[in-house]
């Protein structure tokens, strides 16, 4: 009999050329996307509902957030006109193309919404804005999922299926920590109920996530990937946990919430460190998918050993 033969490729070099993208860039402009949307959500709802403080610091959050991805995409591709270049033409099969045109769709109506609010002219128009931001905002949180699994990177592309959701949760829970630091106590009801739903949908899509990749997940256990994995998932956790924890009868409107609150000094103090723990949870859960993908490039037996797999299964 002979043996079965072990992997190899040749010299041991990898299949994939690994990515060459700067960390701080495109996984700063992957965190700062997913706030931008999920911060334009949350205004809407405060727009909505009546709690101005809320709204004026998701709207500002969404603006400046969404201007600082921007900022950093156009970096790591060098120029300005590359990113301009993508705009000549419009192709819904393309991620990157259609990302664009979303971007430059979505930019402008959260500086619109934040601009109308700040100055306390043309309310009508920035009501339009807050509420077309929030239309686009689901979209922009989950795009750069579709990007990424839309690549050959095994760590990225096996989990297409379930990578949107996950950062989906981690853009809602980005966004309510935001909110939870700056916005007034009284108001930050809707942004408590999204910490706990975006860490949920978070952790849980990232174990299910993980269960259906096979062999590929192991990078997700591994060297820096899995220290910052771990400290968005203890992060997110306990910032999901404490928020809940920092009602103390905050939840009520602008308007009902002008008076000292019992206890509200200390409400405050743990709605910031939750809101802190939420916002560094989410930029730890991208930075750490963003390290898996690339060393899942590096190493050949991720790129090969999957696709042996599916060939044998498709030939049983």
């Amino acid at each position: 009999m002979v043996p079965e033969a072990a992997f190899t490729s040749y010299y041991g070099e990898p299949v994939l050329k690994a990515p060459t993208w700067k960390p701080v860039d495109i996984a700063g402009y992957l965190y700062l996307g997913g706030l931008a949307g999920g911060s334009s959500l949350l205004a809407a709802g405060g727009h909505a509902t009546g709690r101005p403080g809320l709204a004026r610091v998701a709207k500002a959050g969404a603006a400046g957030a969404i201007t600082l991805s921007l900022g950093a995409l156009v970096h790591d591709l060098g120029r300005p006109a590359r990113f301009l270049n993508m705009l000549r033409v419009f192709k819904p099969t393309s991620p990157m193309n259609t990302g664009s045109w979303l971007l430059a769709g979505y930019a402008p109506l959260t500086m619109a919404a934040v601009a109308a609010d700040v100055t306390g002219r043309l309310r009508l128009l920035g009501a339009g804005a807050t509420a077309g931001a929030a239309v686009l905002g689901p979209a922009v949180v989950t795009y750069t999922a579709v990007l990424l699994s839309d690549t050959a990177v095994p760590a990225w592309h096996e989990g297409y299926r379930t990578l949107p959701f996950v950062f989906a949760g981690s853009g809602a829970s980005a966004a309510a920590g935001l909110a939870l630091v700056c916005a007034p106590l009284a108001q930050t009801g809707p942004a408590r109920r999204a910490a706990v739903l975006g860490a949920a949908l978070e952790l849980g899509g990232f174990r299910l996530m993980k269960r259906r990749m096979g062999l590929v997940a192991e990078v997700f256990e591994q060297g820096r990937a899995h220290r910052l994995l771990r400290a968005a998932e203890l992060l997110t956790a306990g910032g999901a946990v404490l928020a809940a924890c920092t009602g103390t009868g905050a939840g009520g409107r602008g308007r009902r919430g002008r008076g000292r609150l019992p206890g509200s000094g200390r409400g405050r103090g743990a709605a910031v460190v939750a809101g802190a723990a939420l916002l560094a949870g989410s930029a730890a859960l991208r930075f750490g998918v963003f390290h898996a993908g690339v060393a899942s490039a590096e190493d050949p037996r991720y790129t090969v050993v999957p696709q042996r797999e599916r060939l044998r299964a498709r030939a049983g």
